[in-house]
């Protein structure tokens, strides 16, 4: 086959491609199921993007086409050829991720990683080549490096959340593998494990950070930090009455940021998906209705 020059669009055997840059990104057996579907039902909509490394086109972005093509047997794919050097490359894969779409946290902090690690930029470079501020550089790195090997594992199988990773990269690495197994076996949620870590970085004592280790929620709530008394003597009746809808509503919040971190998400078929479109279609307006809402009245109250 005619080797593709740099700009074309053209076919080019799918055994052929690199996958080297597929470590950078995050396994969505989920999605590559959907892009099976997809890829059988309309064919190739959009085409590979690649660049060339000696005699060999390297993907950048269209992974899980790869993936489904090498499924269906499809002997070749479009792709259009990118100028990149490993550097431009590791950029690209950071900004190539389809209309409307981002990385997830993980997947940046690899790249960033990789261009500090292996290609020896410094964190200022990385972040005026990713037009990011240098914290966010700080932050990716961090997300890696300052984290055990346990709940690096577990971040990349998608048994933990960024979130929850940030939060326990402020932790000893002598308590993040304790902490992980906790968050873990209670279900804590992230607010509750952003609670947890504030009670263990305030323990003045072995013995005040034992009993938050063993007892979380009860820790939690001895310190006020997630639930509203019965009845605050400081409020109105109102104010009570809204206090009490806003400690359930938080409860609610917390579970299904729980359950939307959790790897199960990915379980959901696509069956699952057209029948719940609906009821998140309106999760998201009304989440975004609330807190405009909430943001008036929070902006009121500190006036």
């Amino acid at each position: 086959m005619r080797a593709l020059v740099i700009g074309e669009i053209g076919p080019w055997p799918v055994a052929e491609l690199g996958l080297r840059y597929r470590r950078y990104r995050l396994a969505d057996e989920a999605g590559e199921r959907d892009m099976v579907q997809s890829l059988r039902r309309h064919g190739q909509i959009t085409p590979l993007v690649v660049c060339r490394h000696e005699e060999t086109l390297d993907v950048l972005d269209g992974f899980k086409r790869v993936a489904a093509a090498l499924a269906l047997g499809q002997p070749n794919l479009r792709c259009q050829v990118l100028v990149a050097d490993e550097r431009q490359a590791k950029v690209a894969l950071l900004t190539l991720h389809g209309a409307g779409k981002r990385l997830v946290e993980l997947e940046e902090a690899w790249l960033v990683q990789a261009l500090v690690r292996e290609d020896g930029l410094s964190q200022v470079e990385v972040a005026e080549l990713l037009g990011r501020h240098k914290s966010w550089v700080c932050r990716r790195l961090a997300l890696l490096e300052k984290l055990v090997e346990e709940v690096r594992q577990d971040l990349r199988l998608g048994l933990v959340s960024a979130r929850t990773a940030r939060e326990l990269v402020s932790l000893p690495t002598g308590n993040q593998s304790r902490v992980l197994r906790l968050i873990q076996a209670e279900g804590l949620s992230s607010v509750e494990v952003r609670g947890l870590v504030e009670l263990l970085h305030g323990a003045c004592t072995q013995e005040q950070e034992e009993y938050v280790l063993a007892k979380p929620r009860q820790a939690l709530v001895e310190a006020n930090q997630l639930i509203c008394p019965a009845w605050d003597p400081r409020l109105s009746v109102a104010g009570n009455r809204f206090s009490k809808q806003l400690a359930r509503l938080l409860d609610q919040l917390a579970r299904m940021e729980s359950w939307l971190n959790q790897q199960s998400r990915a379980e959901l078929r696509a069956c699952d998906r057209l029948a719940l479109q609906p009821g998140l279609q309106r999760l998201v307006q009304s989440s975004r209705s609330v807190a405009e809402l909430a943001g008036e009245l929070l902006a009121e109250v500190k006036a």
